[in-house]
C-alpha cells in the first residue's frame, strides 16, 4: 500500500539530487532560498535604515529646515518622553502602504539632486507646495500615519478641551473630516496660508 508514495518520494529525491550542469537541483533549490532570505534581510535591513531619524536629517535641506522646526513641537519633547521621529509621521507602517510611499519618496529625492530646495529661501518658497502635497496625501489616506498612535477608539474626551471633544466626536467620528483636516502645522512651521482652512 505504501509502495506507490515511496517510490514518488524516490524519484523526487533523486530528481533533487540529479546535477544540472555543475550542481543538483536540491543544491540550487536550497541555495535559492538562502540567497532570498539574505536579499530579504539585506533590504529590510535597507529599508529600516531608509526610516531612521539620522537617515532623514542626512541632507541640510531637512536638517537644517524641518527637522529645526519639529523640535520645538509637541511631536519631540514632552511629559511621556514619547518621540515621533520622521518616519512616524510621514511613512506607513504596514508593508505595503509602506512600500508605496517609499516609492512616491524616491521622487522627492528630486529636489535634493536638483538643489530646488537647497537654500533656506528656496525651501521657504516651496514650502506651501511641499506642504500640501503631503496634507492631501495624509488626507487622501485618512491621515494613516497619525492613526499609528492616536487611535479614536482610545481617546477619552473627558480630558479633552470641549472645542476638541466637540470636532472629534462629531467630525472625526462620522468621517466628514480627518486628523489633518484640523491639525496642519503640528510639527512644523505652517506656510502662508492664505485662503486655506485651518484650525489650531
Amino acid at each position: 500500500m505504501l509502495r506507490g508514495p515511496v517510490n514518488l518520494l524516490r524519484r523526487y529525491w533523486k530528481v533533487l539530487r540529479s546535477p544540472s550542469r555543475f550542481f543538483s537541483l536540491g543544491f540550487l533549490t536550497v541555495g535559492g532560498f538562502v540567497a532570498g532570505v539574505i536579499f530579504w534581510g539585506g533590504f529590510n535591513t535597507a529599508l529600516e535604515v531608509s526610516n531612521t531619524e539620522a537617515f532623514c536629517t542626512g541632507c541640510h535641506e531637512m536638517r537644517d529646515n524641518v527637522y529645526q522646526e519639529l523640535q520645538g513641537t509637541i511631536h519631540f519633547t514632552n511629559r511621556s518622553g514619547v518621540r515621533a521621529k520622521c518616519s512616524d509621521c510621514h511613512v506607513p507602517h504596514n508593508w505595503t502602504n509602506k512600500m508605496a510611499r517609499k516609492m512616491q519618496a524616491s521622487k522627492e529625492v528630486w529636489g535634493k539632486v536638483f538643489g530646488s530646495i537647497d537654500t533656506p529661501e528656496k525651501f521657504a518658497a516651496m514650502r506651501r507646495t511641499l506642504a500640501e502635497h503631503e496634507w492631501e496625501r495624509l488626507k487622501a489616506n485618512n491621515s494613516l500615519e497619525c492613526r499609528n498612535c492616536h487611535q479614536f477608539e482610545s481617546m477619552d474626551f473627558t480630558r479633552q478641551s470641549p472645542r476638541a471633544t466637540a470636532a472629534h466626536s462629531t467630525q472625526l467620528a462620522s468621517g466628514e473630516k480627518t486628523c489633518i483636516d484640523c491639525h496642519k502645522g503640528i510639527a512644523h512651521k505652517m506656510p502662508d496660508m492664505a485662503g486655506v482652512e485651518t484650525v489650531r
